[in-house]
């Protein structure tokens, strides 16, 4: 059975030594960074839309980052920036990969 890649790295707001990470938007605040204006944005009707590779989210009461490894490949140095943010803050990053689920009714 071949082995599948990790697809995304779960960025979380607690740092290494169990110690809650601020400020409490830091995850709105680095998915902002490579948050970019949709196709066709323009005007007062123009809004910023996060990245599809940098999302934030809550897993539980815990705020995340999820950094799509899809970015390496389409821009490295924004990759390496998002996981250089986490290892400077000593943050918990757990990578993960989407399972296949044999059990779906079709």
């Amino acid at each position: 059975m071949a082995e599948t890649p990790p697809t995304e790295f779960f960025i979380q707001g607690i740092t290494k030594d169990g110690k809650k990470f601020r400020p409490s938007d830091w995850s709105e605040r680095l998915a902002g960074v490579m948050a970019c204006f949709g196709p066709g944005a323009s005007g007062p009707n123009a809004r910023l839309k996060y990245s599809l590779y940098v999302r934030p989210t809550m897993l539980g009461d815990l705020k995340c980052v999820i950094l799509d490894s899809r970015l390496r490949d389409i821009e490295p140095m924004a990759f390496d920036f998002v996981l250089n943010f986490a290892k400077d803050n000593n943050l918990v990053v757990t990578e993960a990969c989407e399972l296949p689920d044999y059990g779906a009714k079709k």
